[in-house]
């Protein structure tokens, strides 16, 4: 990542230009990352409120914000539409934004405006998907190959490597959707060769998912496993298909059918403790409002990062375009649902 000029304002009307050399630049990772807040306003996009993780995330980020972490410019919201989060971010610059948080969902369309900051020399942190393409200050967002590869291992394992499953695909435009699709199939393909999967591409929508799967299901009754890629969208629709073709039966069952998620809402960890669905792996909403926010100060202080471990349990990975901060994201069944470190049982109301 370049090196960035910043201006010093003084009280007069004289400034200074201070080019800040690579080793005032150089972050390590397991130094502080407390102070006060950065100067500079801070454009924070919504990519969409419409699904309880990302309603999640957006009120960990207002406390963030509440608690000064940054000074942010009123909060946009994209709606799922690249459009609009363009639009946005042409409003934040307007505005005089000096860093950008954002959470692209079609992450190869994207691209042309990340080139725009860049010039501008406004640097970007990408919340949960990474860019194809332009240069970003820091994605943060968990392993999501790790997301279908663990998705696969424990259906795999529950089912004995014998089965018919069906994959609630996302977006295969969005970065997530691919990597959680293509190391859900790699793994099946190489651990569970005796497991039929049935790809179901749905674009994050949960009506979609439920007309797929009742299509699947009039085909094949004998359907062993379902792969859900977002519980935050296909949790409510997938159950209530279920229920409405007397599926849905609890662990142990004869015809029940090993469910696992991704995401960990308090909804999905609810399921778990009901029997409905078996597993899911949380997604730490918490920790990817406060990275975001935390990194985007760095930006705005001008600080590097290396790869290589953090002090918060995670790992900064190099990519082409920027680095990476990989959280970690846990496996949750019914041993560990009432841990209290997981973020829906801190928010939960139960």
């Amino acid at each position: 990542m370049r090196l960035r000029t910043r201006t010093l304002r003084t009280t007069g009307a004289a400034s200074c230009a201070l080019l800040l050399t690579a080793a005032a630049l150089a972050g390590c990772n397991r130094g502080s990352e407390g102070g006060a807040a950065a100067r500079g306003k801070v454009g924070i996009d919504m990519p969409r409120t419409d699904t309880d993780f990302w309603t999640a995330y957006q009120s960990y980020v207002k406390k963030g914000v509440d608690n000064g972490t940054v000074d942010a410019l009123p909060l946009s919201n994209s709606q799922n539409d690249i459009s609009k989060l363009v639009a946005n971010v042409q409003t934040f610059t307007d505005q005089g934004a000096e860093a950008v948080v954002m959470a692209p969902q079609d992450t190869g369309a994207i691209s042309s405006t990340l080139r725009n900051l860049a010039e501008r020399d406004v640097p970007v942190v990408s919340v949960d998907t990474r860019p194809d393409k332009g240069e970003v200050y820091m994605v943060v967002r968990a392993d999501n190959r790790a997301y279908g590869r663990k998705s696969c291992e424990y259906l795999g394992e529950q089912l004995g490597g014998r089965g018919r499953v069906a994959e609630l695909q996302g977006d295969l435009s969005s970065i997530n959707g691919r990597d959680r699709s293509e190391a859900f199939a790699s793994c099946m393909k190489k651990k569970y060769p005796r497991i039929t999967v049935h790809e179901l591409p749905t674009n994050w929508d949960g009506k979609e998912a439920s007309a797929k799967l009742q299509s699947l299901l009039a085909q094949h009754r004998d359907l062993d496993g379902i792969y859900m890629q977002a519980g935050g969208a296909f949790l409510q629709p997938t159950l209530a298909l279920l229920e409405q073709k007397n599926l849905l039966r609890p662990p142990g069952a004869k015809g029940h059918i090993t469910i696992i998620s991704n995401d960990g809402i308090p909804e999905e960890l609810k399921a778990i403790r009901q029997g409905k669905i078996d597993a899911t792996l949380s997604q730490p909403a918490d920790l990817y409002a406060k990275y975001a926010l935390r990194y985007a100060r760095a930006a705005l202080d001008g600080r590097t990062y290396e790869p290589g471990p953090t002090t918060h349990g995670s790992k900064i990975v190099k990519l082409p375009n920027g680095l990476e901060d990989q959280l970690p994201a846990p496996l949750v069944t019914r041993k560990n649902v009432d841990d209290k470190a997981l973020w829906a049982n801190q928010t939960e109301k139960r």
